[in-house]
């Protein structure tokens, strides 16, 4: 075992406790944990800054405004539907169309209104936020992704993890859906993470449930080797967030939309460090 830490401790590889003592409390001030924490402060944020985010539609705060819900999403046929204040990936529903009178989840189910009503009812009361406290629901735009991604995502909506550390993005990968994971970008839930090139965007090795892979498990192409478009523009989006929050390590995750370009999607001031087994190197 010693041999073994002593391997990884050549490797640069960050542990959870050097991550929570020497970055997480060293640089990130509990104080302004709710800038990250609350993802309604975080897109507010963001876009008085004038970084791209996707649209919001509206809030549910509580549950007579669950009744509205119809009303609410009647001009959309596809959204995404989150708490405000949740984490993990965790009481996110999205919606990717509408079917003989239902939506169509991006698992391919299909839902009634009543569904939808019962979810938001769900996270208003707290069942998906940090701590179990009464939450709101945000319903957002549905991100197009760019086609890049088509053949190593099944259904979703992949997204781009870039630790940032200081305001210098250190390392990065991009997350893909799988069957598995139902459509989700969530390593826990069963996506692909694959390491991103800091220097010109392209993918590397991948993880999948802590193995390293080639393929796509439902799509069979090989995730190494594609080119990931705006990339410069996406490490200086990341770069900012620094500035924005003034935390000094966080995670941020952002979105290609096919029409929108760049998005920040939401960040996280404690990033997990499976960003190293996808690049195959230690933070």
């Amino acid at each position: 075992m010693r041999r073994v830490l002593r391997g990884l401790r050549r490797m640069g590889v960050l542990g959870l406790n050097a991550r929570n003592c020497r970055y997480i409390a060293e640089h990130n001030p509990r104080r302004l944990y709710p800038l990250v924490d609350d993802k309604l402060l975080t897109k507010r944020l963001a876009a008085e800054a004038g970084m791209a985010v996707p649209e919001l539609y509206g809030v549910v705060r509580i549950q007579r405004e669950v009744k509205e819900l119809g009303a609410l999403l009647a001009p959309y046929d596809d959204f995404v539907i989150k708490p405000a204040h949740g984490s993990g990936g965790n009481g996110i529903l999205v919606a990717a169309g509408r079917q003989s009178g239902r939506f169509r989840t991006a698992g391919g189910a299909l839902v009634e209104l009543r569904d939808v009503q019962h979810y938001v009812s769900n996270i208003v009361s707290g069942a998906y936020s940090l701590g179990g406290h009464p939450d709101a629901a945000m319903i957002e735009y549905c991100v197009q992704f760019d086609p890049v991604f088509e053949k190593i995502c099944h259904q979703g909506v992949p997204d781009v993890r870039i630790i940032v550390h200081l305001g210098f993005p250190v390392m990065a990968m991009v997350r893909l859906p799988t069957r598995v994971s139902d459509g989700k970008a969530n390593l826990h839930q069963g996506a692909i993470g694959a390491g991103v090139c800091l220097r010109d965007g392209r993918t590397l090795t991948a993880v999948w449930r802590d193995e390293i892979v080639t393929e796509h498990p439902d799509t069979g192409h090989p995730v190494g080797g594609v080119e990931i478009p705006h990339w410069p523009e996406l490490l200086r989006l990341a770069a900012r967030c620094y500035e924005l929050t003034g935390l000094g390590y966080l995670g941020v995750d952002l979105v290609l939309d096919r029409h929108r370009g760049p998005l920040i999607l939401e960040l996280n001031a404690r990033p997990g460090l499976a960003v190293q087994i996808a690049n195959q190197a230690g933070l």
